[in-house]
């Protein structure tokens, strides 16, 4: 039988389901929280936003999520504020935060 401890779960949920962390230099480090590791509201709030990127600009997609989802407020306007209107920028951020945040299927022969 697997034995392990609550920290032994921890760090593993952080090290499966950790932030996508952007190094803004001397603004600091912006951490976009995993969806799994958001409280319900937000989860609900992202969906929400996600069903809506049909009817919108994605670059106003692509901002409303990376706000709802980082740690810090003030550093994520300061990253969106750097990135202007560059939605390659902002898509490139929204894709390694997907991408990031992609729940695998368990194999059969995982366990």
């Amino acid at each position: 039988m697997a034995n392990f401890t609550l920290d032994d779960i921890r760090a593993a949920a952080e090290a499966k389901y950790g932030s996508t962390d952007i190094d803004m230099g001397e603004h600091g480090i912006l951490s976009l929280v995993n969806p799994l590791r958001l409280p319900k509201e937000k989860r609900d709030a992202l969906s929400k936003i996600q069903e809506s990127s049909e009817d919108r600009d994605q670059g106003d997609v692509m901002r409303d999520a990376i706000r709802l989802v980082a740690s810090d407020n003030h550093k994520a306007d300061r990253f969106l504020e750097i990135a202007g209107d560059d939605l390659a920028m902002l898509a490139t951020v929204f894709s390694t935060y997907t991408d990031g945040a992609q729940v695998g299927e368990a194999s059969a022969s995982q366990g």
